[in-house]
C-alpha cells in the first residue's frame, strides 16, 4: 500500500520559511519522480514542484521559482520542499505526490499571516 505523509507545515509571518517533509513507503520510492502539489480550500490542485528520480533534475511552477526548493533523500525514502520568502498566496495544504500518477496521501497545512 502506497503511503505518503507529508509534514512540517504550521502558521508563519510573510518572509518567513519553512521546510515541508514527506515520509514515503509501500513502492519503490527512488524509481519514481515525486511532486509536491497544493490545495486552497474551494480551489483545484496546484502543482508546484518535481524531482526526478535520482535528485539530479527539478522543475518548479513559475511563482515559487527562487524561493522554493525541492530535494529527495532516497536512502530515507523521504521527500522535502524548502520554503523560503513565503508569501500569503502560499497558503494552501501542501501533499507530495508520485509524479506519474499523482497519487498523494495526507498533506500538511501552511499557512502564510501576519
Amino acid at each position: 500500500e502506497v503511503q505518503l505523509v507529508a509534514s512540517g507545515g504550521g502558521l508563519v509571518q510573510p518572509g518567513g520559511s519553512l521546510r515541508l517533509s514527506c515520509a514515503a513507503s509501500g513502492f519503490t520510492f527512488n524509481s519514481l519522480a515525486m511532486s509536491w502539489v497544493r490545495q486552497v480550500p474551494g480551489k483545484g490542485l496546484e502543482w508546484v514542484s518535481v524531482i526526478n528520480s535520482g535528485g539530479s533534475s527539478t522543475s518548479y511552477t513559475d511563482s515559487v521559482k527562487g524561493r522554493f526548493t525541492i530535494s529527495r533523500d532516497n536512502a530515507k525514502n523521504t521527500l522535502y520542499l524548502q520554503m523560503n520568502s513565503l508569501k500569503p498566496e502560499d497558503t494552501a495544504v501542501y501533499y507530495c505526490a508520485i509524479h506519474s500518477t499523482g497519487s498523494r496521501g495526507q498533506g500538511t497545512q501552511v499557512t502564510v499571516s501576519s
